[in-house]
């Protein structure tokens, strides 16, 4: 299927079926209540096994790829967290039989790596409340070069073969490759279709897509905004990076990252964007932040010199530019 990065796609598919198959038996056992990190966001069984079994199969692949990936093995070393650390374990074992605590500490933290030429990014369950909540999640994996993404893999277990939601059913994985356009497949393989974004180009129709709770964007703005273009349609709510893989098989046109008013200052992490940022590009749609700056991963761990988000089907961008700089939302609240 592809021509140019043919074994790291290879790898970077049976990495994300793998995780994904994990985390949704995970889920299916109901194996941990959520626990909070620093920031308060939860984080579950699922997103340290998740993690430690992708980053073992990246280091006997690619065993010269850093690593940069979104937990630690802090939090689970917390004295009182041995029960989380023995299901994590469990789990972890049931794909690498030779784990044990140790080693998943060790496995964790390879994700501690710094960006370089080239390195892997990993976010090892996107949506993590859509994930506790029995919803939308992703396992996110991309191939960043140079600071551009070359490659972006998502594991999607509650979205069908046609990118439509179906919790329980047979999930799908997603996969784009520079210049080669991205594709969709069952979780359990089959064979790929090529995926496109819709051509709608006129606003009043333009379908968006937004987070699922409302602490994580600005949902006035994101009213504001709708007004602003005349769009006939409420927003559809949505957890994870599954937002990016439902618009670029297009079953909607627009997709806002806006400022939280309870985050004035956030920036964007890279493992929350790599992946479907270039799904929907190679699905023929656009991606940029709020001001319409190009996505720079070039610059660590966070997108430091980017405002939020901004994905489209390519033809609307302009006009949802147009609309974030008449509400406001392409920069930050004052006083922030």
């Amino acid at each position: 299927m592809f021509d140019h990065y043919r074994s790291e796609a290879g790898f970077a598919l049976l990495a994300v079926r793998a995780a994904a198959r994990l985390c949704r038996r995970i889920q299916d056992e109901m194996v941990s209540p959520a626990m909070e990190k620093s920031d308060r966001s939860p984080v579950t069984v699922a997103d340290f096994a998740s993690q430690a079994v992708i980053a073992r199969m990246l280091q006997g692949a690619f065993p010269d790829d850093p690593l940069v990936a979104e937990e630690d093995s802090t939090a689970l070393q917390a004295t009182d967290r041995a029960q989380t650390l023995s299901a994590v374990t469990f789990y972890v074992s049931s794909l690498q039989p030779e784990a044990n605590q140790e080693s998943v500490y060790d496995w964790i933290d390879l994700g501690s790596g710094e960006p370089e030429a080239r390195f892997w990014v990993l976010d090892p369950i996107d949506g993590t409340k859509g994930f506790l909540r029995g919803d939308q999640y992703v396992v996110a994996l991309a191939l960043v070069e140079e600071g551009q993404v070359v490659l972006g893999a998502m594991g999607c277990p509650n979205l069908n073969k046609n990118l439509r939601p179906e919790v329980g059913g047979t999930g799908s994985t997603v996969i784009a490759v520079r210049g080669q356009g991205a594709w969709v497949a069952g979780m359990d393989g089959g064979k790929p279709t090529k995926l496109q974004v819709s051509g709608q180009r006129d606003p009043k129709q333009a379908r968006l897509l937004r987070s699922f709770a409302a602490e994580h964007t600005n949902v006035a703005k994101i009213d504001q905004l709708i007004a602003a273009l005349g769009s006939r349609h409420p927003p559809v709510l949505m957890d994870s990076a599954a937002k990016y893989a439902v618009l670029a098989v297009g079953d909607g046109d627009l997709l806002f990252r806006l400022l939280s008013l309870k985050r004035p200052d956030y920036v964007e992490k890279i493992w929350d964007q790599a992946a479907g940022s270039i799904i929907v590009e190679e699905a023929g749609g656009k991606v940029s932040d709020l001001a319409g700056r190009n996505l720079d991963f070039s610059r660590g761990r966070q997108l430091t010199d980017n405002l939020g988000v901004l994905a489209s089907n390519g033809w609307l961008h302009e006009p949802a530019l147009e609309a974030l700089r008449v509400v406001g939302a392409d920069r930050r609240p004052e006083g922030s």
